[in-house]
């Protein structure tokens, strides 16, 4: 992978939770246009870059096509999501809260009961709850998907779960 000064680099988390980055090229420490990079990330903050073998990188400039073999994503878009989980007695509720990078808001409510012979042990119940709300959160957002492509098409949609 090869950048200069002023290109901006979208750079893939490694693994599930790490979150998608983009900034940047302030400075290319390598030779002929290699890493390390120095950074300007989009939330600000200064790094110097060493992709490494599992990195997943896009390079976005003048020159148009990306390096073949080389993986590539838009622009991130970021949504947040909050979970709440309360625990009350024996059952628990968890809420799922996402905002789209639009302002749109998209909900999922789960709930968990622990049977009275059973052992309390809340990371259960949470677990429980957290996916149920998941579940429910993204059956809303397939049902909302379903429903802008109707609007948009005027025929029946179905999206399907994987």
């Amino acid at each position: 992978m090869k950048a200069q000064v002023g290109d901006r680099i979208i750079l893939a988390g490694t693994r599930v939770d790490d979150p998608v980055r983009d900034g940047e090229v302030l400075e290319v420490k390598g030779s002929d246009g290699g890493p390390p990079y120095s950074i300007r990330w989009s939330d600000g903050h200064i790094g110097l870059v060493y992709p490494g073998p599992g990195a997943v990188m896009k390079v976005e400039s003048g020159a148009g096509l990306p390096e073949p073999g080389v993986a590539t994503f838009g622009k991130a878009k970021p949504w947040r999501l909050q979970v709440s989980v309360v625990e009350t007695g024996d059952n628990t509720r968890a809420t799922a809260l996402l905002i789209s990078d639009q302002n749109s808001e998209f909900s999922g409510r789960g709930d968990s009961h622990r049977s009275p012979r059973d052992e309390p042990m809340a990371a259960i119940g949470d677990e429980v709850a957290v996916a149920r709300a998941l579940r429910h959160l993204a059956d809303s957002l397939l049902a909302r998907a379903e429903s802008d492509i109707e609007a948009a098409t005027g025929t029946d949609a179905y999206v399907r779960p994987l």
